[in-house]
């Protein structure tokens, strides 16, 4: 009765499970295409990835080795988010040309802007090599000599896999290193930008909304990828052409609808959905609110200040805006793993795993698998939450304790490389900090080593503190610092690092935030850092062992890799969602809700006059529905970071909408997808086209789009367009 129940519970847990997963293009065919076509997926495998034709997968390319981007038109136009592009209009941007506070248009292409060390990689080809890599190392019984010849393998292979001689051979590990991919690609380095809204509308919400729905943000720009004349890549130059894609996005009309397909394309970062249960219970009830509390008391200092003195406010704003995004991602992912009961779920599956072990014979290899988890979580436990104190106080949230770091590490770089090696980072810390001491508030600063020292001491292991930090009054001990450190200026620091070696080390060694830091340093990297990474080296052995165990005694289960910035198929519906007691959340979003978060001047919930004025005449062209304009959407598709600028794809190949972000109490879904809960964010199509036609008169570039009505199976054509 009892192996019947977690039968059915194993079953449940699969079934609830079918939407998540972030699965290779080359191996969709089988149980996925199915599924999909379940879901309401009306095209084939073959359209969505093929070697010999071209597919939406020669439409993706990654954009800037962190993001994805599509292609749209047949002159190589290319769509990502607003805060993908940001860096590249941020530096464009000048005190008369503001490109970041107006926007920027190019209304022909002579007027679209290069970008240094900006590139689009596309695929040409996936093929599993995990034989040809693995080969040789079966009798190696050593972990480094083992993973010595698979890193020789590998080179090998990249150099000599056939490929053209623009093109490049890429391997790359899935499964924990239980299997290996080659991916045949093309960079493009000749990338320029054609189009971005202001950030009121591209970062519209930027912190309050981060991680939240409803969420009302056009967060998308445009850029375009040139190459010679023979279609190649090729460096910037004023000859070059704008890039003939093998496949590039119609673009739906018709918008979405609740229950509607929606497919994800993209290259996603990371994620570990295959931790066991000790893991995600040392996350969930040690580290991440130990994380939390260090940044809720580090934003609660800075927004203090923040609030009475507009020049702090502006000092701080990008500064608490970073600090806030993980703060706000680990209180949603941990509430996400509590109330999906992940948990719980994950024990009754180790349950149901261990019984599988012992039904195929196979304890020899697995059977200890679970308790030597069990025994190494245990034994690092106080090693990571020491870890974890280290890095939030001393290296991301103490201002002048991280300055004092990058100091302790320069006199490690003098202890082991000498006297040049030393000069030379001097001179880049010197150089690099200027900025840094622009935005720094000492007595803000101060405020936030009090609260966190005090948290240091009372709540970091003990057996890792300094005698320093035992039994301390964090009030007095942060008057003294502040009153005595020469690490709160500029020009002191300067003066502190004028002179030769010693003279440096001995005015270091003598400054009260430095003597500090280096005591936690010290204590970090000689008791903590060796330990934390021997225990973790065993967890990874058992993860990658754990990982082949599974493979092997579920072979007809739907089992993914864990994402690694390769490209990847994720899956889902339009759907709305429930994320606690009485408040229901509706799937989409309308421009009435961006006049509703409408606060004039607001660095967040501003917005451009123009728009108001368009809402006001509600002059929405084509891109309405029902007489309001869409903005955002959120669907069940399975996302990480990385995903950012993804295309969402309709049930026919059409591009119906842009990723950009997860809602809050789905941010578990890099340890646990509950499709109950968990949501990604989209910007609506529509929004974007009605951006670039009505608000910024870019018809150049709608003109270069194909407009479909796939609902109505009719396309649009462009002049109609033009005439509306």
């Amino acid at each position: 009765m009892r192996f019947l129940k977690l039968f059915v519970l194993l079953f449940v847990i699969q079934t609830q499970a079918q939407q998540g997963g972030m699965w290779i293009p080359s191996l969709l065919k089988g149980m996925n295409e199915t599924e999909m076509k379940n879901l309401g997926m009306k095209m084939s495998i073959k359209e969505i990835y093929d070697v010999n034709q071209s597919s939406l997968k020669d439409a993706v390319p990654h954009f800037n080795g962190g993001c994805t981007s599509e292609v749209i038109s047949p002159k190589g136009l290319i769509l990502t988010n607003h805060h993908c592009g940001f860096s590249q209009i941020q530096s464009h941007s000048t005190v008369e040309n503001d490109y970041l506070t107006d926007g920027f248009w190019a209304y022909k292409m002579e007027d679209e802007l290069p970008n240094e060390n900006l590139y689009v990689t596309f695929i040409v080809k996936i093929e599993d090599v995990t034989a040809s890599v693995l080969e040789g190392t079966a009798t190696l019984t050593n972990e480094a000599e083992k993973q010595k010849k698979i890193q020789e393998n590998i080179a090998t292979l990249s150099r000599t896999l056939p490929k053209e001689s623009w093109q490049e051979n890429k391997i790359r590990t899935f499964y924990e290193g239980n299997q290996y991919m080659l991916f045949v690609t093309e960079t493009f380095t000749d990338v320029r930008l054609v189009g971005a809204p202001p950030s009121s509308i591209g970062k519209f919400g930027s912190d309050t909304d981060n991680w939240v729905w409803p969420r009302h943000t056009g967060d998308f720009s445009l850029f375009r990828i040139y190459a010679n004349k023979d279609n190649r890549p090729a460096a910037y130059s004023k000859d070059n052409v704008p890039y003939t894609p093998k496949h590039f996005l119609p673009i739906s009309l018709d918008g979405v609808a609740e229950d509607d397909f929606t497919m994800v394309f993209g290259y996603p970062g990371k994620t570990n959905e295959y931790l066991p249960s000790v893991a995600i219970e040392q996350i969930v009830n040690e580290l991440n609110p130990a994380k939390i509390e260090i940044r809720d008391k580090s934003l609660k200092v800075a927004d203090g200040f923040m609030r009475k003195d507009n020049a702090i406010k502006i000092q701080y704003a990008s500064k608490y805006a970073g600090i806030a995004n993980y703060w706000k991602k680990w209180i949603g992912e941990t509430q996400g793993l509590k109330k999906s009961n992940a948990i719980a779920i994950k024990k009754e599956s180790e349950k149901v795993f261990q019984n599988n072990i012992t039904k195929a014979g196979k304890e020899k290899e697995y059977g200890n698998l679970l308790t030597d988890f069990d025994k190494n979580y245990t034994e690092i436990a106080p090693y990571a939450l020491a870890r974890d104190y280290f890095q939030e106080v001393v290296q991301r949230n103490t201002e002048l304790l991280s300055v004092a770091y990058r100091l302790y590490q320069l006199e490690q770089v003098y202890k082991a490389n000498g006297e040049q090696s030393f000069t030379d980072r001097k001179n880049n810390l010197i150089t690099g900090l200027s900025g840094f001491y622009k935005n720094f508030n000492a007595n803000v600063d101060q405020n936030v080593f009090e609260q966190l020292i005090d948290l240091y001491s009372k709540k970091s292991p003990k057996q890792f503190l300094p005698q320093s930090l035992v039994n301390i009054d964090a009030t007095n001990l942060a008057t003294e610092i502040y009153s005595k450190s020469r690490l709160k200026s500029y020009q002191d620091l300067k003066e502190l690092l004028t002179g030769d070696t010693k003279t440096v080390l001995t005015n270091l060694n003598n400054d009260k935030a430095y003597q500090l830091v280096k005591e936690l340093a010290d204590k970090y990297s000689i008791e903590v850092a060796p330990k934390y990474d021997e225990i973790n080296l065993k967890i990874t052995a058992l993860q990658r062992t754990y990982m082949k165990a599974q493979l092997e005694l579920n072979k007809d289960s739907r089992i993914f890799p864990d994402a690694n910035s390769t490209l990847r198929v994720t899956y889902g519906k339009v759907k709305g969602y429930e994320p606690k007691d009485a408040t229901i959340y509706t799937p989409i979003t309308y421009l009435e809700g961006v006049m509703e978060k409408y606060v004039p001047g607001d660095y967040e919930f501003d917005v451009p006059a123009k728009l108001i004025d368009l809402y006001k005449a509600k002059d929405y062209g084509i891109y309405s529905e029902n007489g309001k304009l869409p903005v955002n959407f959120i669907g069940t598709n399975h996302t990480t970071g990385g995903n950012s600028g993804s295309p969402a794809i309709d049930a026919k190949g059409n591009l119906v909408g842009l990723n950009f972000d997860r809602v809050w109490e789905g941010t578990m879904s890099d340890i646990y997808y509950d499709p109950s809960i968990c949501r990604n964010i989209m910007v609506d199509v529509r929004y974007i086209l009605f951006i670039m036609d009505k608000y910024a008169g870019a018809k150049n570039l709608i003109e270069e789009l194909k407009l479909v009505h796939p609902k109505k199976t009719k396309t649009l054509k462009t002049k109609t367009v033009n005439k509306k």
